[in-house]
């Protein structure tokens, strides 16, 4: 089984089915994932069967029930679909909502949405073509909880004051006077208190316009087919700063370019990613490679995870020789077709 293991976290190639069901009950802080959309599309504007979706990712969330600790949160990313040749909206994600709630045993702590910005116009048939539809920018990220209570600090994902937020924490006289509101809020003086921060919405504005990391780079360089549905690091960031602490165990079950893993690593949260595609896991590591690696020594850590190697990243960032011929021979016919 291809797989390679960094100070904090490991990732493994296999059937998350089978990964999970490996790890204690009761066990895992958070789940955060983006899986597949709707199956696989056979058109950009059509989609495979909802229910049969709603089926299959129902599977993994039965066991991330079990695996998660009653603290525990199961965070999913959905993007939007649309029905099959027709230019009206599949329900599957609020299908899956209301599966995982009222079949599942979980509870929905809270919806949220992602707004990215930088998408492109889609679905082509229905926006650029025909012109009949605005661009789907905004994916439904929901928050599943195994009880009522989970863990959760939001004062951990606080946002910038506004300009006049700031205005009145300088001078709360001239700008603020506490009394009761028209809506009915008693609005008192602690209102003017300096918390750090705002508490942010539960509309996240984030674009998904990754353009120079070095996963990206060392994919190119090595021209290797980087992940083609990444999500920005600063998604997962809000909700594992937000839902663990440090050392807490975060686990993606479609572990894709392994966003998650990197940012479990610098928020020093145990972590563990599993990908089904053995390309998609071995080209993954280059997120926690140093920049400037030499193509070679890039190719020695790639080949090596993608033959099945069991990796220990830490020992071999240290060790620059080739343990196994067979895949210094790969290596060499690699830097061979670079080289044309």
């Amino acid at each position: 089984m291809s797989s390679y293991s960094t100070f904090f976290g490991k990732a493994v190639c296999g059937n998350s089915l089978d990964v999970l069901e490996e790890l204690q009950d009761n066990s895992v802080d958070l789940v955060i994932t983006s899986p597949p959309f709707a199956l696989l599309r056979k058109k950009e504007y059509g989609n495979e069967n909802e229910d049969e979706y709603v089926e299959w990712l129902s599977q993994f969330a039965k066991i991330v029930f079990k695996k998660l600790k009653e603290t525990g949160s199961f965070v999913l990313d959905l993007g939007g679909a649309y029905m099959k040749g027709m230019p009206v909206r599949s329900l599957y994600n609020f299908r899956v909502l209301i599966h995982f709630c009222d079949n599942l045993g979980f509870h929905l702590a809270e919806d949220f949405y992602w707004f990215n910005p930088s998408k492109l116009p889609s679905p082509i048939e229905w926006v650029n073509k025909r012109k009949i539809r605005a661009k789907d920018a905004v994916n439904n990220v929901w928050w599943f909880c195994k009880t009522p209570n989970p863990k959760a600090d939001i004062t951990r994902v606080l946002v910038p004051y506004s300009d006049r937020m700031k205005k009145l924490l300088d001078n709360p006289d001239e700008f603020y006077t506490p009394k009761l509101r028209p809506s009915g809020h008693d609005i008192g003086s602690s209102f003017s208190k300096d918390n750090g921060g705002a508490i942010p919405p539960n509309l996240l504005q984030i674009p998904n316009s990754e353009s120079n990391s070095s996963y990206l780079a060392y994919c190119k360089l090595l021209q290797i087919k980087s992940h083609p549905a990444r999500f920005p690091a600063q998604l997962p960031e809000f909700f594992i700063k937000m839902l663990t602490d440090e050392n807490d165990l975060v686990v993606d079950i479609f572990g894709g370019s392994n966003t998650t893993g990197m940012v479990c690593e610098q928020l020093k949260r145990q972590w563990l990613s599993i990908d089904s595609d053995e390309n998609y896991l071995a080209a993954s590591v280059f997120r926690f490679l140093p920049k400037n690696m030499r193509p070679k020594d890039l190719l020695r850590i790639y080949v090596s995870i993608l033959e099945g190697e069991d990796l220990n990243l830490i020992a071999a960032l240290q060790d620059n020789e080739f343990h196994k011929s067979e895949i210094k021979l790969k290596v060499e016919e690699m830097l061979e077709t670079l080289s044309h």
